[in-house]
């Protein structure tokens, strides 16, 4: 998967919490959502706009709600209820302990969310 793919995914997922995502589906994304808000940055920086980040809060806003729905698919992916995004409400600590359980391999085979995104099962979840 790269990061057009990635991407594509996502959008088309766009408030889709149930599932899995693989860390490439993940991780793509949010380097593209960094790429595309530096450049929004910058452009809104060029127009006098850079106080207000008109263009890069648009983005921010439209990005949301699938920035949150792959986090919750990849915590899927790694057997952990969404819930656990809560957590980077703590400061740091937060932050740090869900990069750990994003980097995570996902567990083999299906499991309680859903099929193995790698493996492509069409198997049913456990319940």
């Amino acid at each position: 998967m790269n990061m057009i793919e990635a991407t594509k995914a996502c959008f088309s997922k766009y408030v889709t919490f149930s599932g899995r995502a693989r860390r490439a589906e993940y991780w793509w994304f949010i380097l593209a959502s960094i790429l595309v808000s530096i450049v929004l940055g910058i452009i809104d920086a060029l127009l006098g706009l850079g106080e207000i980040g008109l263009l890069g809060g648009l983005w921010s806003l439209g990005v949301f709600l699938p920035s949150l729905a792959v986090g919750a698919r990849r915590l899927h992916d790694t057997d952990r209820s969404a819930w656990w995004l809560l957590i980077s409400l703590l400061p740091l600590i937060g932050w740090i302990v869900l990069i750990v359980f994003f980097s995570t391999r996902g567990t083999a085979g299906p499991n309680r969310f859903g099929a193995d995104p790698l493996r492509g099962d069409r198997a049913v979840a456990f319940n």
